[in-house]
């Protein structure tokens, strides 16, 4: 039997004058009426659709939410299946970087439909994320505050510097900024360590932490970034201060067969001998049938970098002579219209190669800089030679009933080494090994209590193996292997009042169990007096148990389009730096040792609102924890500081639209923190917790629809909260002076397949230190930033 299955398509222009709008708001409404000539049983409607772009191109993993009760996400391709009572029901869509289509859609008994939606792009808010509640939401849904880097923005970061730390720092106000090193010390969110994520998948060694997660992947395969901010316990260990998650790319709906060709070079342009860098890659990506497909590979190289005299930087944890790998692979299977497997691989190289040394300046003298000088460096290059990531998700839509169902399956096989030094008695070269294992299952179940009243519950379950450890490079242990086996439960219910008031609450339950076998501890340099202390204790092993209830609570109204208020309360659990405490243990025993993991509560109040032409965000938080997790030296050792903590800050950020050809942005984020000392009295936390006031702006043209040009600000007025003791500085306390730096980017397409991207870092040639060389206040530590360097790039896609 023959049937008249007909498409249709609508947008928000089909809807502008069939209802007022309060605050330039549309809401649309629309009755679609076909007559079909099958003949099917029952009053039931089998309605399919695809949510595209204005330009036709499919929308991947919207959000498609019926009657405020039943929450579909489109598949990779943007298409989604449901069947439905015949008669009127109310539909929205979302999706990162769109405006939300709202529409009312009647459909007679026995219709089969096919529905087009079309989505247009949105200069601002209704983003679509994932990780905030392990469920696709619009930011107008999320009681806290969250920033979504897109591939545009990251694209547009990335003709300036392909370094992960440098991309966020630019983006993300409240995340610390760049340190210019492999490493991301003392880059923290709030004052807290934060969580690195690929796809779900942890990067951060909470047991011990490494500082090199943030550059955990290159950042050509991300589609976007999602950050969470405050503490966190939905994702589990070590997200006091919030959680980052890349999210990779997937492919293209339209073609069977495509892909993408880059190269590119850079270099300083101050003394730009040996300074030359390039990088080349390969992106393939399509969907042939069920199937898609995303590979990619790229190669990275970069030469020296200088300063803005023109003077080698120190090589000590530098992007001097960098070789960087990274391929990835991404294949998916679409079972059905509502079941899917993908199945997805990463891994991440980069080790330096380089045949400069570390020469010592003289901390305070802004004359004496530490640098890079002819020499061969002892022990194995530094960095991190591998970082393999793979995952298997299964989602399945209306697996039970209404519930839909989706299981992660991960791993993570990853090493960092730091440089030779004589730290630990004997000298040696320390590198720390984590492996991870994990699965994830995930429920979501719609529920409705009345026509105006709706609610959602996220359930499900969390496991993980970690095992981390640090050893010398000559077999010498510092660290044992620690055996973390973590069983977590967790439980959200998200209810909608009407569709303007969203309350939230949840909770987590940490069941955490550590295993630690006998160790002898080594001796550690005392930096007072040179001497090694601490080594030769046979720590006998043990057991480690910790449950912790995790709760958060928030609610968003948003009902008036410039101002959307929302208030939070949320906890997060993190077992901190269990490593660095083992390997300065005193005791005999595991169980004796000061081991208690760190409970940290978020109180948040923000808004954010769009008047015309102009956006809005703004968050103020306060953030306490009985037990804190700071770095201090006592008379020359270092030691984990456990007294109880407050921190406290405000963001703010605005983005007008002059002019269409002409955009202004900026932000503004501010972090203040304090520890309790054993009388009483209170002492600011160190420079590798809380970052100085940032500052950001930018300014983007376009004077015709294929080139654009950015300039952006990066500046701090500075933190000096500590007095020499001595006349010296110890670690964190160092006073941090003002900077401001300015950068450039352009994108310009000059053929339909090719585009041309420049981007000029300190565009004015800025003499400055980098933040993390002033707090350390320590001579071989002592970097300034890069000079003026540019960077360019050619792609071709096919």
């Amino acid at each position: 039997m023959k049937n008249n299955r007909k498409p249709i398509s609508f947008d928000q222009t089909d809807f502008k004058n069939i209802f007022p709008t309060n605050s330039n708001k549309i809401i649309p409404s629309l009755a679609l009426m076909l007559l079909s000539a099958a003949t099917l049983h029952g009053q039931d409607v089998h309605l399919s659709g695809t949510v595209r772009t204005m330009d036709g191109g499919a929308i991947p993993h919207a959000t498609v939410k019926i009657n405020n009760t039943k929450n579909l996400q489109a598949d990779a391709f943007g298409r989604f299946v449901s069947v439905l009572p015949a008669g009127s029901h109310r539909f929205q869509f979302t999706a990162t970087g769109y405006q939300m289509l709202d529409t009312l859609v009647t459909i007679q008994p026995n219709d089969t439909l096919d529905i087009l939606p079309v989505l247009r792009s949105n200069t601002r808010i209704n983003e679509v994320i994932v990780s905030a509640s392990r469920r696709v939401e619009s930011l107008d849904e999320v009681p806290s505050s969250v920033t979504v880097l897109s591939q545009k923005q990251l694209e547009s970061q990335r003709s300036i510097s392909n370094n992960l730390s440098d991309i966020l720092a630019a983006t993300v106000p409240g995340l610390g900024f760049s340190t210019n090193r492999t490493q991301n010390l003392g880059q923290t969110l709030r004052g807290r360590r934060v969580l690195i994520m690929i796809d779900g998948i942890p990067q951060s060694t909470p047991l011990r932490d490494g500082a090199r997660d943030i550059r955990s992947l290159d950042p050509s395969v991300i589609e976007r970034v999602e950050v969470i901010k405050g503490a966190t316990a939905i994702y589990g260990n070590g997200a006091d201060g919030g959680l980052i998650n890349y999210i990779t790319k997937h492919a293209d709906p339209d073609r069977a067969f495509a892909g993408t060709t880059e190269i590119g070079s850079n270099f300083s342009l101050v003394k730009p001998g040996q300074t030359g860098g390039y990088n080349v890659s390969q992106l393939f990506n399509g969907r042939q049938g069920h199937w898609d497909y995303v590979l990619s590979g790229r190669y990275e190289k970069t030469g020296l970098y200088k300063d803005a005299e023109g003077v080698v930087l120190s090589p000590e944890y530098g992007m001097n002579d960098l070789k960087n790998w990274n391929a990835f692979a991404k294949v998916g299977y679409r079972i059905d219209a509502k079941n899917r497997l993908e199945l997805m691989y990463n891994f991440f190289k980069s080790t330096q190669y380089t045949d400069y040394i570390a020469k010592a300046g003289k901390y305070g003298d802004f004359n004496a800089p530490t640098t890079g000088v002819i020499g061969k460096r002892p022990g194995q290059p530094e960095g991190t030679p591998y970082n393999h990531n793979a995952s298997l998700k299964y989602a399945a839509q209306e697996l039970l009933g209404k519930t839909d169902f989706d299981a992660n399956i991960y791993f993570q096989d990853y090493e960092t080494l730091i440089n030779y030094s004589n730290f630990f008695e004997g000298n040696g070269q320390p590198g720390t090994r984590s492996k991870k294992l994990g699965l994830r299952l995930n429920f979501n179940s719609p529920l409705s209590w009345s026509n105006d009243i709706s609610s959602e519950i996220t359930y499900g379950l969390d496991l993980l193996s970690d095992k981390t450890n640090t050893t010398l490079t000559d077999g010498r242990t510092v660290i044992p292997n620690m055996d973390m086996r973590n069983l977590a439960p967790y439980f959200q219910l998200k209810t909608n009042f009407g569709k303007d008031l969203i309350l939230k609450a949840g909770s987590r339950l940490e069941n955490v169990h550590i295993n630690v076998p006998t160790f002898t501890t080594l001796g550690i340099l005392n930096a007072v007096n040179g001497n090694y202390v601490g080594g030769g204790v046979v720590v006998n092993g043990g057991d480690l148990n910790f449950t912790a209830l995790m709760l958060n609570a928030g609610l968003r109204y948003t009902n008036i389009q410039f101002f959307k208020p929302f208030v939070s309360f949320s906890q997060s659990f993190s077992v901190a730096d269990l490593g660095l405490v083992l390997r300065a243990a005193k005791e005999n025993t595991v169980t004796n040792t000061s081991i208690k993991a760190v409970k940290a509560n978020n109180y948040e109040f923000g808004f954010s609102g769009d008047i015309g032409r102009f956006s809005y965000e703004a968050a103020t938080y306060y953030s306490t924890s009985t037990l804190g997790a700071s770095y201090v030296f006592v008379d020359g050792n270092p030691q984990i500081a456990r007294s109880p903590e407050k921190i406290y800050g405000f963001e703010l950020s605005a983005n007008y639209r002059v002019h269409p050809i002409l955009d202004i942005g900026a932000s503004y984020s501010y972090t203040e923190g304090k520890r309790e000392l054993a009388d009483g009295s209170k002492a600011y936390l160190g420079g590798d917790r809380i970052n100085p006031p940032k500052i950001t702006a930018s300014v983007t043209v376009n004077p015709i629809s294929k080139w654009s040009l950015t300039t952006q600000m990066i500046a701090t007025s500075g933190r000096n909260r500590f007095e020499p003791v001595n006349g010296l500085y110890s670690y964190g306390t160092g006073p941090i002076h003002s900077f401001t730096t300015f950068n450039f980017s352009s994108k310009y397409q000059f053929h339909r397949r090719a585009i041309l991207r420049v981007g000029i870092e300190n565009l004015l040639n800025k003499d400055y230190y980098t933040v993390i060389s002033q707090w350390q206040s320590n001579h071989m530590n002592y970097v300034k930033g890069n000079g003026t360097r540019i960077n360019m790039s050619l792609a071709y896609s096919f």
